[in-house]
């Protein structure tokens, strides 16, 4: 029997993906887990697996194309029919096998069988280059076979520079002769679609906004205590990854536990409130396929070197964009650290079907006055908060803001809340 497979859920509120990879070919025989393709959506590069053993019969996107969730992605004739299809031809072949001239025919097509499978496998080992979704973009847009590109990443991956110096290798040939009194050649505009990641994350940021009326509240924190305390745990427990992130969503998970209304989610049309008991904290990673944001699920029943642990791992798989689709899956609040890259203040837009979403801004060693009236050295960091207007108001946002902010001032305060 042949069977459609289709592309399971790969991500909260993806329908569609890039097909970026075929993992095998028409007429391979393939066996349950075994990767499929390599799909990337606006959050990740994820990797399909079979769910059946079986021969693939009929593949139903081109790399490149757009592949839709709940629909197709492959037939497979399944195991049990290629065995008894083999079987069948088997008990065939035993009836009519002629002595002599018949046997060679069929060295002959195993010969040529093997040959074509090896011409497979050479052919899949040039286009199994490792790159981004990005690289693969622009080797299809100039028509370069990416197995020509010369790898100066990690394991031999494509860096977009590898790929942009490719390109532009071409151009002292054409230039060249041009060095004596050519004008220099201004490249002129260009037009490309707006299609793959790009127009999956436009058509999500515009639904967020047009649907939910956002509002910003700033704040500033100080976390002079917290980083003392963020370096005496470090030193204790060495062996422990522990940067400022744990702290800052174990302390968000004790502020929203006197305000589950901030772990809320409404209906499509605003009609119906979920309180949602689990506090399932995003973090925005900026990786080399993208920006991705898993989130650690129930931060409220995990200790901190726990929370820890978890984002040590979120933070390795999502650098690699390996994000498994159930990371991804049931975030409830997001935490955005643009801080890492430098800035202070922004206005994110909150991830859909939540309703708030920080931006953390970068630590800076700024004057303040102490309770003496004396200036002294504080790191302080700004905190930018978007809230859906329609559930959540200016003071309450203001209010839980401030709890946070008081574990944070006052880290001895979280420890004494946590259980």
């Amino acid at each position: 029997m042949i069977k459609d497979f289709i592309l399971p859920d790969i991500g909260e509120g993806i329908v569609e993906c890039e097909l970026v990879e075929w993992l095998v070919k028409e007429g391979d025989t393939i066996t349950e887990d075994q990767p499929v393709a390599d799909v990337s959506t606006d959050k990740a590069l994820v990797q399909i697996p079979s769910m059946f053993d079986g021969r693939v019969v009929k593949l139903y996107y081109k790399e490149g194309e757009i592949a839709k969730v709940h629909e197709p992605l492959f037939a497979i004739e399944l195991a049990d029919e290629v065995g008894s299809n083999n079987d069948a031809h088997a008990t065939k072949a035993a009836a009519t096998t002629e002595p002599a001239a018949t046997t060679t025919a069929p060295a002959t097509a195993v010969a040529t069988v093997k040959q074509e499978s090896s011409d497979r496998q050479m052919e899949r080992s040039t286009s199994k280059a490792l790159t981004t979704p990005a690289v693969r973009r622009i080797a299809r847009e100039n028509n370069v076979d990416l197995a020509q590109v010369p790898a100066s990443g990690k394991n031999g991956r494509i860096l977009k520079e590898d790929m942009l110096n490719f390109l532009s290798g071409d151009a002292p040939v054409a230039t060249a002769p041009a060095a004596s009194t050519a004008a220099p050649v201004v490249a002129g505009d260009r037009v490309e679609p707006i299609k793959g990641i790009k127009a999956v994350m436009a058509r999500a940021m515009q639904e967020s906004v047009s649907t939910i009326p956002h509002f910003t509240y700033v704040d500033e924190i100080d976390l002079t205590d917290l980083i003392a305390l963020r370096l005496k745990l470090k030193a204790q427990y060495p062996d422990v990854k522990i940067t400022m992130m744990p702290l800052f969503m174990k302390a968000l998970s004790l502020a929203i536990s006197e305000f589950p209304i901030m772990n809320s989610r409404p209906n499509a049309d605003c009609t119906e409130l979920t309180y949602v008991s689990s506090h399932n904290i995003g973090m925005a990673v900026d990786s080399k396929v993208g920006l991705l944001v898993p989130n650690v699920k129930n931060v409220q029943t995990m200790n901190l070197l726990e929370v820890a642990g978890a984002i040590g791992r979120l933070t390795e798989s999502a650098r690699a964009g390996r994000v498994a689709p159930e990371d991804l899956k049931g975030g409830t609040i997001t935490i955005s650290n643009v801080g890492a890259l430098g800035g202070t203040v922004a206005t994110p837009i909150i991830n859909k079907p939540e309703v708030a979403i920080v931006a953390l801004g970068k630590v800076q060693a700024l004057p303040r006055f102490n309770e003496k009236g004396e200036v002294e050295a504080r790191q302080i960091m700004t905190v930018s908060w978007s809230g859906d207007h329609r559930i959540i108001d200016g003071g309450t946002i203001a209010r839980f803001c401030n709890r946070w902010k008081q574990f944070l001032e006052d880290p001895s305060s979280m420890l004494v809340t946590m259980r």
